[in-house]
């Protein structure tokens, strides 16, 4: 069986969920409005896996524009939010920008998440993720959803293929 490291040297891009992922997974009401919060070091490395011209994707059942702005603004390539039916979305996603599942590595949190990762390179979840999810993850973080997992898989890939922390970080 082929360990995680050695499919990460064919990673050229990045899908996310946020919920769970890029959160917590905890809803804060305030005032009718949902509140969320990210972890600033995944928000760094995705603005670095960018800038080193990897492509990153978001697919999330979620439909809050503030989400969406946020990442568009650390470079993200596409959000597509309130995407129930993940895998159309994936499929059309790998038309638009002509990469191949053996080049993805996806980390998801939860069943929404599950066809997609039977599908891609690289299969990874945050460490508080469901056990169907953890079951079928190439790579469980040791760090939870929202709490910078995001950040350890990018960094991983990244120092594999030799790009993280080079001169063009500064």
């Amino acid at each position: 069986m082929i360990s995680y490291k050695e499919k990460l040297p064919d990673i050229t891009t990045f899908i996310f969920d946020v919920d769970g992922v890029l959160t917590s997974g905890e809803v804060i009401l305030m005032d009718g409005k949902v509140i969320r919060t990210m972890n600033s070091k995944d928000g760094y490395a995705i603005h670095y896996a960018v800038k080193m011209g990897y492509r990153v994707l978001i697919i999330t059942g979620g439909n809050s524009v503030d989400v969406k702005e946020r990442l568009l603004g650390l470079g993200v390539h596409e959000v597509y939010l309130s995407s129930h039916e993940k895998t159309g979305v994936y499929n059309q996603s790998k038309l638009k920008y002509g990469f191949e599942d053996a080049q993805v590595l996806y980390m998801g949190d939860d069943i929404p998440d599950y066809h997609v990762m039977k599908m891609v390179g690289v299969s990874a979840c945050p460490q508080d993720s469901a056990v169907e999810i953890k079951k079928i993850s190439d790579y469980q973080s040791p760090v939870f959803g929202g709490k910078g997992c995001v950040r350890d898989v990018i960094e991983q890939t990244l120092r594999v293929q030799g790009k993280w922390f080079t001169e063009e970080a500064f």
